[in-house]
């Protein structure tokens, strides 16, 4: 782990950042170019973004006007709940394709495990990776049993499971299942939307390694083999959240770190979803 362009190897065989930008619910289009054009100027070459963000045609802009190679990048979108279906998902893909002005798609996710739909849903990422269309297809928000209701009716195991994940929320059942099946575990929401910056312990490594609060618990995901897509729109922050390819924490303050778990979200549970 020596840089922002270091990348973790899907079971597929693609590599995959282990860092991206979080675009999460930045509707300004401006705001979305300049931080995604940012994120790449400072060396990340993942950009995460979904069509229920409404931002998928300024990430393709602000891809298309940064200059960067397209084939260094890898740019992950996903299919909203009220999309859900085999033809919906299908026509969903071919929307976000356009939005985003890609014609290959590196990594299409299932938002939410829409009970009723999923496994249907499935089906149709099965289909366009078959055709070619996407480099590699996962889940997001999927908890143990969502995936032992999909895998047995599927062809394709996921690649990727985007779940909430960060110290106070570790899930261990699930990263155990994920790695069991070889599926790589992506945190989103890795800094608690901000709401645990301020914890006693996180403030203590922070001032033993000289690092930021933010910085410690995104080396914390990479240590744990998580990719990590922390969102911001600040330039200094998005410079912040790469810096952390020049420390390592101990083995000691790993397990402290974990050890803080709650099972607290920040976002939804998964079942609470409709």
């Amino acid at each position: 782990m020596n840089s922002i362009q270091d990348t973790v190897t899907l079971h597929n065989g693609v590599k995959m950042p282990q860092v991206g930008l979080g675009v999460y619910k930045v509707t300004d289009d401006q705001e979305v170019e300049t931080a995604v054009k940012e994120a790449l100027k400072v060396g990340y070459r993942s950009v995460d973004t979904a069509s229920f963000y409404g931002n998928e045609e300024a990430v393709g802009r602000a891809i298309r006007d940064s200059g960067v190679p397209r084939e260094t990048l890898f740019i992950t979108t996903k299919v909203w709940n009220d999309e859900q279906g085999y033809e919906s998902t299908l026509e969903a893909f071919e929307r976000s394709r356009h939005k985003l002005g890609l014609e290959i798609i590196d990594l299409y996710l299932i938002h939410w495990p829409i009970k009723e739909t999923f496994q249907e849903t499935w089906r149709a990422l099965e289909k366009i990776y078959e055709e070619g269309k996407v480099r590699a297809i996962g889940v997001s928000n999927f908890l143990p049993h969502h995936l032992e209701a999909l895998l047995p009716h599927s062809t394709i195991v996921p690649m990727v499971n985007q779940v909430e994940y960060h110290p106070w929320l570790t899930q261990l059942d699930l990263h155990a299942y994920c790695n069991e099946n070889h599926i790589q575990l992506e945190a989103w929401s890795p800094l608690t939307r901000g709401r645990k910056l301020d914890d006693p312990f996180l403030l203590e490594l922070a001032k033993k390694y000289g690092k930021t609060p933010a910085q410690i618990i995104l080396r914390w995901d990479l240590q744990q083999g998580v990719v990590t897509i922390p969102k911001s729109v600040t330039p200094a922050r998005i410079q912040e959240n790469a810096d952390i390819f020049d420390f390592s924490l101990t083995e000691e303050d790993q397990k402290k770190l974990s050890e803080l778990n709650e099972e607290r979200r920040f976002g939804s549970h998964p079942d609470e979803i409709f």
